[in-house]
């Protein structure tokens, strides 16, 4: 089993600045990937970006690129998301993921919104 605590969500204005953090306790000696999703009113979830373990590769959703960035701290089992620039259009609950071999976990979101 794994835990995740998000935090970090709130209200911004259009241009303005967040920073998510999602903490992992648990089993979190096999994890493959952390990763941020976002789901918008009546949208799917959709992923924002992604960080995978071993060799620390990122991908990013093109809605994101070069305003987000993602990052991990192994010390601290912690996945961050740096959100820059940001838009009325990132207005969601924003969703830590980790995964481990042949299961995912959830955070319960936290609530990000940019509004004027």
């Amino acid at each position: 089993q794994v835990q995740l605590v998000e935090s970090g969500g709130g209200l911004v204005q259009p241009g303005g600045s967040l920073r998510l953090s999602c903490v992992a306790s648990g089993s979190i000696a096999s994890i493959y990937s952390m990763g941020w999703y976002r789901q918008a009113p009546g949208n799917q979830r959709e992923l924002v970006a992604v960080i995978i373990t071993n060799n620390k590769s990122t991908t990013y959703a093109d809605s994101v690129k070069g305003r987000f960035t993602i990052s991990r701290d192994n010390a601290k089992n912690t996945v961050y998301l740096q959100m820059n620039n940001l838009e009325p259009e990132d207005t969601a609950v924003y969703y830590c993921k980790v995964v481990v071999p042949l299961r995912a976990f959830w955070g319960q979101g936290t609530q990000v919104t940019v509004s004027s």
